[in-house]
């Protein structure tokens, strides 16, 4: 089977690396032209992809393709779920990390020279504060066992009210105000959907606790980020680490700058040194498969 992997203008890896890593592993995986290959791995959509058998994308997310059309042209589509858990799961920790232990504060300080402690009742501990986790995917649980593993008391909310690791207890969607409203940090992992869209607008981060961070780890569109300015305008919650925005890159005008309470990340908190090797080991054991007639694993359409 050839492989090839679809050059992008920013691509989120080197191709090369892919393509050395797909070798390695005994699928004949080159750059450029898309004639005669049997599947291709894409960093984003493109209207030629419509003629090859299979595309794979290197995200867990997928709404920045047009799935229905590859299902009507006949194309195996599948994606990257399941290999962001430990790098989304430490970045989310290491948001609330900074918050509770005020290190943006004082890497702010670190630029001026100046040497300050934060006032004392800002600084506090995780053991024993209470996480959301919105949307229990394999994201979402990545997320809930580093966060219980430093010590928090998780929750968690899904369609289905099933316990899973490292989470205390679940929430139903229709329940999310009240999910929310003992936490001290709110963590968004759903994918963006209809049903997902605008889920956090005003009511919802009214519901959160004044004292309360939202950390959006899932996509801008989750957010009415008109209202999440206002409530930080307002104080109605403390902060927010914002990794995925609406639109993207944020633009340069957007107040969400200026909060001394906002982390902005210019959505990179699943990559990591090792993220070709783990999107290509997914690639590779989806190349046997369909050469042996099998169904591929995380397929979309």
């Amino acid at each position: 089977m050839h492989v090839l992997v679809h050059e992008s203008v920013a691509p989120v890896f080197d191709p090369a690396l892919l393509v050395e890593f797909l070798t390695s592993e005994g699928v004949t995986a080159t750059t450029g032209a898309l004639d005669d290959c049997d599947g291709v791995v894409a960093f984003d959509h493109d209207e030629a992809l419509f003629d090859v058998p299979w595309v794979h994308a290197i995200t867990a997310g997928y709404d920045d393709y047009p799935v229905e059309r590859y299902r009507e042209a006949g194309v195996t589509f599948t994606n990257s779920t399941g290999i962001h858990g430990a790098s989304v799961g430490e970045s989310v920790a290491g948001h609330c990390l900074t918050f509770a232990r005020r290190l943006h504060r004082y890497r702010d300080r670190q630029h001026d020279r100046v040497w300050e402690h934060e006032p004392y009742d800002r600084a506090f501990t995780l053991r024993d504060e209470r996480a959301c986790v919105v949307g229990l995917g394999t994201l979402g649980q990545g997320v809930a066992v580093r966060l219980d593993a430093l010590g928090m008391d998780v929750v968690g909310v899904r369609r289905t009210p099933a316990l899973v690791p490292g989470v205390s207890e679940v929430f139903t969607p229709d329940a999310l105000a009240e999910a929310v409203a003992d936490a001290r940090f709110v963590v968004l992992t759903v994918p963006l959907t209809e049903a997902t869209t605008g889920l956090v607008d005003a009511a919802v981060l009214d519901a959160m606790r004044e004292d309360a961070y939202l950390v959006n780890v899932a996509r801008g569109e989750v957010v009415e980020q008109d209202a999440l300015v206002a409530a930080l305008d307002e104080g109605a919650i403390a902060g927010a680490a914002l990794d995925a925005l609406d639109p993207e890159p944020l633009p340069e005008e957007s107040p969400l700058w200026g909060f001394e309470e906002v982390l902005v990340t210019p959505h990179c908190a699943a990559l990591t040194n090792d993220y070709h090797e783990a999107v290509g080991a997914l690639v590779a054991t989806n190349a046997r498969r369909i050469e042996q007639g099998d169904a591929p694993v995380n397929r979309v359409v």
